[in-house]
């Protein structure tokens, strides 16, 4: 299986994913809660998105 680098603006998307999922756990960002967990969910598609990043090539 060939991986390939993910381009900026996945890697961005993701970044951003990420770090809201860390603001939200620590509590320096309120965000209505609509799912049980909503910080893990939301880090766990920042992860997703990057391994779309590097299986898809071109993206």
């Amino acid at each position: 299986m060939r991986l390939n680098p993910p381009s900026l603006p996945v890697f961005l998307i993701a970044l951003v994913l990420a770090t809201l999922a860390m603001l939200m756990k620590t509590g320096f960002v309120a965000i209505p809660r609509y799912l049980p967990h909503q910080e893990y969910w939301l880090a766990i598609s920042a992860y997703f998105v990057l391994l779309i990043g590097n299986i898809a090539k071109g993206l």
